[in-house]
């Protein structure tokens, strides 16, 4: 008799919760994991303590909120410790309102996904496995916000991205892409065939270790001189037609796929 061979068990998803106070981490943590088999990983509300259970845990999704302690805006601190530091963990933030500057904010420090607590609670689980599989969570709206601060005077001149990596032509490249060009369009401003710009885009995709046009917007927002609010004000965006698929769903995501089309 013939047996199957048997099948590696995998490791339970590791997830740090941080919420914006101790009985809400635990809340969170407590309700993700009846939600799915997670490992959770309760974490105090401050950065310092957050980084130091990161750098430590190692857990492949942080969930934490905008929100840490008195501080509105010690999470998107949180964040960009992690991203310095701690580069393997995908970071979901959460946020009270999906607004214009809170989700601008969050995407340039390093954040992989949004999750709005206006959002089901039960989308949440499946936003962590999402993250955790490359793909960026965040709703069309979301990343009309993000194209929409790519094209403000702070990218236009900004002189480089990646410090030394891109060449001024892959710089050049990127600014086409950030203002929503099509590869026609790109190889007519630059004075370029279309299979040149797709070579282009697959060398800048490598240099920057992303795998699509959103990724190399969001690598860009990251290094870009946005203004860096000292508060989170409430702000109200208007939605507007992107230029990146978007999946429809109850929670929109981006399906990150290597391709330069």
């Amino acid at each position: 008799m013939v047996q199957s061979p048997a099948v590696p068990v995998q490791d339970p998803l590791r997830v740090l919760a941080a919420d914006s106070n101790s009985m809400s981490t635990q809340l969170l943590a407590d309700a993700l994991a009846r939600e799915a088999p997670f490992k959770m990983i309760e974490s105090a509300p401050t950065p310092a303590s957050i980084l130091t259970l990161v750098m430590g845990e190692k857990p492949h999704v942080a969930v934490i909120s905008a929100k840490l302690g008195e501080k509105d805006t010690a999470g998107f601190e949180a964040v960009r410790e992690i991203r310095a530091q701690c580069p393997d963990t995908r970071v979901i933030m959460l946020l009270d309102t999906s607004e214009r500057t809170s989700v601008t904010e969050a995407f340039r420090t390093g954040a992989h996904g949004i999750f709005c607590r206006t959002e089901p609670f039960r989308s949440l689980a499946k936003c962590i496995h999402c993250v955790h599989l490359g793909q960026v969570w965040a709703s069309s709206r979301e990343l009309q916000f993000i194209l929409e601060a790519l094209a403000q005077p702070t990218f236009a001149n900004f002189p480089g991205i990646g410090g030394s990596l891109l060449s001024a032509r892959e710089v050049d490249v990127v600014r086409c892409v950030a203002e929503g060009l099509t590869n026609r369009q790109i190889a007519h401003r630059l004075s370029l065939t279309e299979h040149t710009v797709k070579n282009y885009l697959f060398r800048i995709f490598d240099k920057l270790g992303v795998s699509s046009r959103v990724e190399v917007l969001l690598h860009v927002l990251g290094k870009a001189n946005i203004h860096r609010p000292t508060a989170v004000p409430s702000l109200r965006g208007q939605s507007g037609p992107m230029p990146v698929p978007v999946k429809a769903s109850s929670a929109p995501q981006i399906k990150i796929r290597k391709t330069a089309t």
